[in-house]
């Protein structure tokens, strides 16, 4: 599991680049699957690629936390987005305030789902 200094985004196909963009300028390294060739890859192989590299994923499609609940795993960990409003400002705006309120639970082994109002942590393993 990376540490809080060294922490690493894998943004799936519904993430904009430019939250990736953003998550870079905030300090942290980022990657869309586009960057690594991977916008074909089913969500199993994007959860695979997370685990071998400790990246935390960043997704919009519930599957991924459905696919790391049943594994039994307790990595990666995965933020997954449920807004009425998908633009990548208010996406960044509600991913800024999970990081802040909850960056030692993704750390450790999460799913997080973020909706409007509030946001939700389930630790792993499930």
């Amino acid at each position: 599991m990376p540490s809080a200094k060294n922490i690493t985004f894998l943004a799936d196909m519904g993430i904009s680049q430019t939250t990736v963009k953003w998550l870079k300028e905030q300090g942290f390294d980022a990657f869309h699957v586009r960057d690594m060739n991977m916008h074909r890859a089913t969500d199993t192989e994007i959860l695979e690629k997370a685990r071998n590299y400790e990246h935390i994923v960043l997704t919009c499609d519930l599957d991924f936390g459905e696919i790391l609940s049943a594994s039994g795993e307790d990595y990666p960990s995965v933020v997954i987005f449920r807004l009425e409003n998908e633009i990548p400002d208010h996406i960044n705006k509600r991913l800024k305030q999970v990081l802040q309120e909850s960056l030692e639970a993704l750390i450790q082994g999460a799913i997080i789902v973020v909706e409007e109002g509030r946001h939700r942590i389930r630790k792993l393993p499930i």
